[in-house]
């Protein structure tokens, strides 16, 4: 016959709160996930989960320390308990630690019973590219579930408290054994009188009926680092909404929203931009001020005899590089301007430039994809 508590390492007279510890800290050391489904620790893991969901509760608890298990396969509430399964097992252990839509290992939140972990929230921040290059710091307004003040979070009325659900036990689940052709299954549904709760209230809290949470408006500073792109996002946790009757707070998802700057083009911490210039001063050549993107300015100089389209490179003058080091470049491309409308004087002047060059050359004596690669420093 097994001993649940030589199982779980504690005495007979461990709390709540030390079966809890035990069976947390060896079904992380146990879980199929983390020893690569080794059957040995898989057989551990439900042994000690076994265990752990007996002794939690109370009637089962003090049916086996009266008659062993065999007080747990004896009539009444307790007929037909059976060993549990890697199936059960894996419930069991996501149920008491919250662990449904959490991290596996270090990164969930539990919840005892009757508390349920809160919702997340999604908040878009719209950002500038401006404040991309610099990263900021943005003061963001919401409205959350918060604790009710009233009656704390329990939600119920003052001079009463919440009672352990008779039907599941405060589980929040009933499970049904079936035998079938193919053998027994074990269902779980969510209890029909807590709906899931594991608590009952008898009196409400008359201000958040029952809840333990009200919605409020919150404001909370958020420092966004520099480099973020359109749907990025960054986690605040535990600064979300309260869970029902006590539960854990959720995290916050700050979605980023980046605004184009007509501008600059950007691809990923790169930017490019487009200058346009004179016939003088592309033959003649020329230093040009270019301003970036938080209104900075750069100085390129253009050498004679430079053709429209070229692409000059500004090593490090683009954006941050979002959780790493170094900064993207800045990729500038001159082009030709051509004036709408001319003078008599300019015509007389363009007509002699025309008369003096003639026709342009027909051929190029790189390709098009030679000079392309040359722009772009490949």
């Amino acid at each position: 016959m097994a001993d649940y508590y030589a199982t779980l390492g504690v005495e007979k007279s461990a709390s709540d709160d030390e079966l809890k510890k035990s069976y947390r800290r060896l079904a992380m050391q146990y879980h199929p996930d983390k020893n690569g489904g080794a059957k040995e620790a898989e057989e551990k893991f439900k042994d000690i989960t076994e265990a752990y969901d007996v002794l939690r509760d109370p009637q089962k608890r003090a049916a086996y320390d009266r008659y062993g298990e065999a007080g747990l396969r004896g009539g009444g509430q307790n007929a037909g308990y059976q060993h549990v399964d890697l199936s059960e097992a894996l419930n069991i252990f996501m149920r008491d630690f919250g662990f449904g839509g959490g991290d596996m290992f270090g990164g969930g939140r539990g919840g005892a019973s009757g508390a349920r972990p809160g919702g997340d929230i999604k908040v878009g921040v719209p950002l500038t590219l401006a404040e991309v290059a610099t990263g900021v710091e943005k003061s963001i307004a919401m409205k959350v579930l918060d604790t009710c003040d009233t009656c704390t979070g329990s939600g119920a009325e003052a001079g009463s408290t919440p009672q352990r659900c008779a039907t599941c036990g405060g589980s929040g689940e009933v499970r049904r054994a079936q035998r079938s052709f193919f053998g027994q299954f074990v269902s779980v549904a969510a209890c029909p009188t807590c709906h899931g709760d594991g608590t009952v209230v008898a009196s409400p809290c008359r201000k958040c009926k029952g809840e333990g949470r009200m919605r409020v408006e919150r404001t909370i500073n958020v420092r966004i680092p520099g480099g973020v792109a359109t749907g990025q996002y960054m986690t605040l946790r535990g600064v979300g909404n309260v869970g029902s009757r006590g539960g854990g707070k959720g995290d916050v998802l700050v979605i980023f929203e980046v605004e184009d700057n007509p501008r600059f083009e950007r691809d990923e911490e790169d930017l490019y931009t487009e200058v346009l210039v004179t016939y003088p001063q592309l033959v003649m050549g020329a230093d040009l001020v270019v301003m970036g993107v938080v209104d900075n300015e750069f100085k390129v100089k253009v050498p004679p005899g430079t053709q429209s389209g070229h692409l000059f490179h500004l090593r490090g003058k683009g954006l941050p590089r979002v959780n790493a080091s170094g900064t993207g470049d800045l990729h500038i491309r001159v082009q030709l301007w051509t004036p709408e409308t001319v003078g008599d004087e300019e015509k007389k002047l363009l007509k002699r430039l025309a008369d003096l060059h003639g026709a342009a050359p027909t051929e190029r004596s790189k390709s098009f994809w030679s000079r392309m690669k040359e722009a772009l420093g490949a």
